[in-house]
């Protein structure tokens, strides 16, 4: 039975006002000035290495793609990677009245987290949203009652804010492809119910004016017939991850303003392999050599060919030999240095990531070329930090734990974006620890995760009590039993025990 479509804010217009959103943005758009805002493809395609071939003049589109295979160099998933590669979660902290309530409330989410292994997937979703501009993650209840975390990207998911509210969502839709029965389903969440769709088009459509959508119907369900459910928690179960909203509303890719630069550098390769293939070659030429001719077909037949290991001669001493100059490849270098480095300033990409070149550089002038990366690293745990924080509330939620679910104090807890030694970040501590900072403030700016702290609490205590109950030997505590001095008994060259030492004579 077809879907209607025609009244605002029903299941059928959320399904199509969504979907046709969905689809809409996997394409480039090109607006009425020529720009060309990339699409999801073009996004993914770029962080893939597979960027478009760049037009060289004169050259078959044919071969310049087999160039292309040998001149790829894609520094766009460097820009995606550097800043991925620095954004962990290690916990999360809440707040709470007393600090067994808090500690309880940690605990309680570090569970969640390890029992839906995000200590990896929490790297596909900041990777989703730097590479494809946002992502999601989804929270259900799983078969045994417990919160059920799981990455969705911009490819199957979207979502409409309430009106005048960026913080609430009104609805939310995911759109998948079935591989076991070879049908597309649709799962539509809004605060109070779940709507579900099946078709059997594996490419669905939608127009965004149809009244009724055909190709669609509600998907049977054990306990209801009309694909329909309560929505137990009473929100949209999804958490969108939307990476430099300052941007754009809706995300801006980590590379999206760096894919002309992208593009100026395949052209500069291509031309760079094409002076290599035509131009790095010294050709040769004679004067006044006489050049005889194919008695059949009237061509000219080629009096040399290029061997090392033969020697061009002729008996008319009038003819002579030379050859042209090399083209020279280095401007062609230096294209493409100059265009990597506009990348590193705009992506704010430390250089030496980019072009390698580290020698005799010191600590400081290394620290100093990341600043950018760790402003920008810092800047976007922020506004993750704000999802992850939604996350475990909604898990909350899913628990039954009211408190928790409405716990605004939460806190998530990122690796320190820096690059530090042991030694300095040992010598930091020691430093804050005379300023009186607390120990377990230290131990986690020493980028121990809080279940290391935890255990180490555990070991501190354990010392403590046994230092207590099983004092060291007298011999170890600086004197010995007969009230002097310790000494040690070992023969040593040079030294003995102080009562052997003979008198003077």
């Amino acid at each position: 039975m077809a879907i209607d479509a025609s009244k605002p804010e029903s299941p059928g217009w959320w399904l199509q006002r969504l979907g046709k959103r969905m689809l809409d943005e996997r394409a480039d758009d090109r607006d009425a000035d020529e720009e060309i805002t990339p699409g999801l493809d073009t996004l993914r395609a770029y962080a893939e290495g597979r960027p478009p071939l760049p037009h060289v003049p004169g050259v078959d589109p044919r071969e310049a793609r087999e160039w292309m295979r040998d001149a790829r160099t894609n520094w766009t998933s460097l820009v995606i990677d550097s800043p991925t590669e620095r954004m962990h979660v290690d916990g999360f902290r809440f707040g709470g009245d007393d600090d067994e309530s808090a500690k309880s409330a940690d605990e309680d989410a570090n569970r969640i987290w390890q029992e839906n292994a995000m200590d990896a997937d929490a790297d596909l979703v900041h990777y989703g949203a730097l590479s494809q501009r946002r992502a999601f993650v989804l929270v259900e209840k799983g078969d045994d009652g417990r919160p059920v975390l799981t990455h969705e990207t911009p490819r199957q998911v979207a979502v409409e804010h309430a009106q005048g509210n960026r913080r609430k969502l009104a609805a939310g839709l995911k759109l998948w492809r079935d591989d076991w029965t070879g049908q597309t389903k649709a799962t539509l969440w809004t605060p109070d119910k779940v709507f579900h769709f099946t078709t059997k088009s594996q490419a669905p459509s939608f127009s965004g004016r149809a009244a009724t959508l055909q190709q669609w119907d509600a998907l049977s369900l054990p306990n209801a017939t009309d694909g329909t459910e309560r929505n137990e928690l009473g929100m949209v179960p999804l958490v969108p991850f939307i990476n430099r909203r300052n941007r754009r509303p809706e995300g801006f890719a980590e590379h999206e303003d760096v894919l002309s630069i992208q593009n100026r550098i395949n052209l500069s390769l291509i031309n760079l392999i094409a002076a290599m293939k035509y131009g790095a070659f010294r050709q040769r030429w004679a004067a006044g050599l006489v050049v005889d001719e194919d008695p059949i077909t009237g061509q000219k037949i080629q009096p040399f060919q290029l061997d090392i290991r033969k020697l061009w001669t002729t008996d008319d001493h009038e003819t002579k030999f030379g050859e042209f100059q090399a083209t020279d490849l280095r401007p062609y270098v230096a294209a493409v240095e100059s265009a990597v480095q506009d990348l590193a300033a705009i992506s704010r990409t430390p250089p030496h990531y980019l072009l390698g070149q580290v020698v005799n550089v010191s600590g400081q002038a290394l620290t100093a070329a990341e600043t950018g990366l760790v402003s920008k690293v810092k800047d976007r745990q922020r506004a993750f930090g704000e999802s992850w924080e939604q996350v475990m509330r909604l898990a909350f939620r899913v628990l039954g734990d009211e408190t928790r679910a409405t716990a605004w104090s939460a806190e998530t807890l990122w690796q320190d974006a820096e690059s530090r030694t042991v030694s300095e970040l040992a010598d930091a501590a020691v430093k804050k620890a005379s300023a009186g900072v607390p120990w377990r403030q230290r131990m986690e700016d020493m980028q121990y995760t809080p279940q290391q702290i935890d255990r180490m609490e555990i070991d501190r205590a354990a010392d403590a009590l046994n230092a207590t109950t099983d004092p060291q030997p007298a011999q170890l505590q600086g004197q010995a039993d007969n009230g002097k001095p310790p000494f040690d008994t070992r023969a040593v060259i040079g030294r003995r025990a102080a009562d052997d030492v003979p008198n003077a004579a």
